[in-house]
């Protein structure tokens, strides 16, 4: 009886370090999301008006692919994110695709508590927000 006692403390507490190591990941992953999505609001902003107008008669806001990348690295500079994101990295695939929306893809490592020793390189994880801007009177 002991012996199965110890079994099923042991199978317990591998179950709970996997949760937590799994929710630390979750978490993690979300507030990188949350991160891409501010960084893509603020490239957003940094628009020129272009010549061509949509079906009211105001210009469409144009953005390019550098200007993107700028913007966002700026976002990430000013909030901090570096210290709050291990190897937090901007994407290749941040820029303007089609000249409206602001696509900004993040990525950063997440080492998960107590299975640290199992993953030492810890976890990639990446996140993408889009943000567009519209001009209305």
């Amino acid at each position: 009886m002991l012996l199965l006692t110890i079994g099923l403390a042991v199978l317990c507490l591998l179950v709970a370090t996997v949760v937590m190591a799994a929710s630390a990941v979750y978490v993690e992953h979300k507030k990188l999301l949350s991160l891409a999505d501010g960084a893509a609001l603020a490239a957003a902003d940094t628009f020129t008006l272009g010549d061509v107008e949509d079906s009211s008669g105001a210009p469409l806001p144009v953005l390019d692919d550098a200007g993107v990348r700028r913007a966002a690295q700026r976002y990430l500079a000013e909030t901090g994110a570096a210290e709050r994101f291990s190897a937090l990295a901007v994407g290749p695939g941040t820029g303007s695709p089609e000249g409206r929306t602001a696509h900004v893809s993040l990525s950063a490592v997440v080492h998960p508590p107590v299975v640290n020793f199992l993953v030492p390189s810890g976890i990639r994880i990446s996140a993408a927000g889009d943000a567009r801007s519209e001009l209305t009177r």
